[in-house]
């Protein structure tokens, strides 16, 4: 069941950028359009989050 979630969102990512390939008027996408479009700080912005939530649950179970 997990393999098919993650397989759904790399086919909606893959749909993502054909959709901003097509109507960029570049050849190429540029690393930070494909940042934008992937949505790669918001990722990163909730990854850290989880691991600072993480981080504080492991010190207060210390405490």
């Amino acid at each position: 069941m997990t393999q098919d979630h993650v397989a759904l969102v790399e086919i909606d990512l893959a749909g993502e950028l054909m959709i901003a390939a097509a109507t960029s008027p570049e050849d190429r996408l540029s690393p930070d359009r494909i940042d934008e479009v992937l949505d790669v700080d918001a990722d990163r912005d909730a990854r850290e989050a989880a691991a600072g939530a993480e981080q504080r649950s492991a010190t207060v179970q210390r405490l």
